[in-house]
Parts: C-alpha cells; structure tokens; sequence
C-alpha cells in the first residue's frame, strides 16, 4: 500500500495541526522504547475525530494504524509506512444502578491506573486488580488482560466499536463509511488474553523461528474499541486503597524496574512462560542492548538504546529454546508492528 505522504500531510494539518507530525520516532510512543519513524502521526482526542480519520483513510486508500499507549507494541526499526493514529479520548461516566452497583462507562483511550486512581477514593471496585497495568483500557478488552485470576472480560458489560472492515475494497468500488457497532459481552469469544477482536491478528513464530503475521487491513485494527461497558460494586474505600498498596507491592516484587514491557508470551496452561524461559536457561541473555529479565523471564528489559531487532532476537531464541526443549509452542502476548525484515517473513503494513 503507497501513499503520498507529505500530500496526506497537507490534507490533515488544517484538522489536527500540531497534534499531526512528519516521520514521528515510534521510540517516544513506545513502552519497549525502540521503533522507527511513522510516515505520519496523529494524536486522537475524540470520537468524532477517529471516525472522521478512518473514513478519510478509507476513502483515499491511506494506510492507518490506530494504537493506545503503546505498552503491548514493538514498532520495527524500520518504522511504519503510512499513518499512525493514537487513541486518546477517555471520558467517563459513572451510571449507579442499586445503592452498591453501577456501570462504568468509558472511552477506550482511558489508562488503567487513572481510572482506578479515580474509582478507588469513591469505593468503587471492579478493577483494582488490574493495579499496575499500565495499557488502555480500549486495549486492554482486545487482548482481554487481567492479573490475580481475574481479567476485563469479568466486568465487561458491553462495548462499542467502529467496524471498518470494509475499507479494503477496491479502490474502484464505491467508498463505503465505517459504522458503529454494539457488542454484549457474549458475542466477544472472550477466554485467557484472547477476544474476537484479537483473532487472527496475532503474530506467530513457527517451528524454524520465522515471523509468520496475520493478513492487514487497510484500516489496522479492522474493528476499534469506542467505549466500554464495565460492572462495579461498592466497597470500603480505605480497604481498596490498602489492597490497591498490597497489590503495587506485589508487582514491584515480581517485575523488573528497568524500561520494559511484558508479558512478551502467554502462559501455557501447564506452567507460566516465565519458568519455562528460565527452565531453558535464558534468564538474563542479553543481545545487543536488549535483555531477558533476570528479575522475570517473561520481561524484556531495554539497557539503553536497544533496538526492535535486538528484542525480536531474544523472543525468538526464548520460543524456539522453548520448543525444542519443552516441547511447547509459546504464543506471543506482544504485538508486532512496522516494517520487519526478519528471513523469509512476509512484512505487515
């Protein structure tokens, strides 16, 4: 997919002015803190904005990919060709519903810890589980996160989204506008670090150790999280602001505090991914300036100036030590994204 980028450029700039930027460094909107440039970037601040920019796209055939914050993203070094859009909009609204109940209603772009920073002093519970994680909540449904055997999808009511999937038409054909769409909690497929939205997105390192990526739409994700639905109950403020402390501490312990991110791989169900890259002896490689945690094996740990080359070595050498020695095929919890040139790989948008 081409385009004519600095053409793009002059037709966005009267909407988005300084928010919108030429060859934006992914390494500064990214928590592994690598990444190439994005042809363009874009900041989001609305609702109104996104569905405008993605039916702009659409009809132009210019290629988008929306992000949240970044923490479950590797940009290549290469960068991104076309336009990178970030979610921003993260309004809320608290719907009671009995005297110990409500509904959160919140918009994807919405940080986990600043919601819970929020809820906790009202009493409100629901999330605090999610203590430290630090992704939107927009992305958090897609990938169904969660920590202490609990996960979004627990609380999740409903939520709405932008169905784009008919961007990659022809551009011959005639310009059809992305709708809104609502999805109840059922209709999502949701189960550990998966929901429909996620499926046959993800990114698969096969037997050799080659990069196998999932078709990409013109319009990256096909289908984006609006707002949320989520279920709360009232509780003691105090004994949640105490937990949220326990919770924090707990973290601390178990992850590392150099610049990371993580979980890199989803457990198996026999056993955690982090033991089993350490059980083949990789805790702590390090390649280039990039390093395997020695705190938590499941991390990767940026020493100063690693590249996204570096940490897709180490994800590598960590699946394939896995596999040979374990017999267990680790699925990637991160994403990848940009232009790879990892042998024989077919490269994503």
């Amino acid at each position: 997919m081409s385009i004519d980028i600095q053409h793009a450029y002059n037709i966005l700039y009267p909407h988005f002015q300084e928010r919108l930027c030429l060859n934006e460094p992914l390494v500064s909107h990214c928590a592994f803190g690598v990444g190439g440039p994005a042809d363009i970037w874009v900041t989001l601040k609305s609702q109104q904005e996104l569905v405008d920019l993605v039916n702009l796209c659409a009809e132009q055939h210019w290629p988008l990919l929306l992000v949240g914050s970044g923490r479950n993203i590797i940009f290549a070094d290469a960068g991104v060709r076309g336009i990178v859009a970030r979610i921003d909009f993260h309004h809320y609204q608290i719907n009671m519903q009995t005297e110990t109940s409500a509904l959160l209603i919140v918009e994807a772009g919405a940080c986990w810890d600043q919601i819970l920073d929020t809820l906790l002093p009202l009493g409100w519970s629901g999330l605090e589980f999610g203590v430290g994680i630090s992704g939107t909540l927009g992305a958090g449904i897609v990938s169904n996160a969660g920590a202490r055997n609990w996960d979004l999808g627990q609380i999740l009511e409903w939520i709405d989204v932008l169905d784009a999937r008919g961007s990659d038409s022809d551009p011959d054909d005639q310009f059809a506008p992305a709708t809104k769409r609502h999805y109840t909690r059922n209709e999502l497929d949701l189960s550990y670090r998966h929901s429909r939205l996620r499926s046959k997105r993800s990114t698969v390192i096969d037997d050799e150790g080659k990069l196998v990526f999932s078709p990409r739409h013109l319009i990256e994700p096909p289908e984006i999280v609006l707002r949320l639905g989520l279920h709360l109950s009232y509780q003691d403020s105090q004994q949640l602001l105490t937990q949220r402390d326990i919770y924090l501490r707990e973290r601390r312990q178990r992850e590392p505090s150099l610049p990371l991110t993580g979980p890199i791989f989803k457990d198996h169900q026999r056993t955690s991914a982090r033991d089993l890259i350490a059980q083949v002896g990789l805790q702590g490689q390090i390649h280039g300036k990039s390093q395997i945690s020695e705190q938590n094996a499941n991390y990767l740990v940026n020493l100063g100036g690693a590249s996204a080359e570096d940490m897709l070595q180490l994800i590598v050498a960590a699946h394939q030590q896995v596999l040979r020695q374990c017999g267990i095929d680790l699925m990637l919890n991160v994403d990848l994204r940009g232009e790879w040139s990892h042998p024989d790989q077919t490269n994503p948008l």
